[in-house]
């Protein structure tokens, strides 16, 4: 049974919400693959937002 692009993203929602930021970007990239118009390509801008924020050592190691 596959899942659908909004499947995907009110899960990642539940992750983000969760902190668990990691399974949150893969269920958002999962939606935006099935659905390139998906309301989680905003989700994952916003995502990506709050780890440049919070985590600067993620990307100036």
């Amino acid at each position: 049974m596959s899942r659908t692009a909004e499947e995907y993203y009110l899960e990642g929602n539940k992750w983000r919400k969760k902190g668990d930021f990691m399974k949150a970007q893969n269920c958002y990239l999962e939606a935006i693959a099935l659905d390139p118009d998906s309301p989680a390509v905003t989700a994952l801008e916003m995502l990506n937002d709050i780890q440049n924020f919070y985590h600067k050592d993620y990307y100036n190691p």
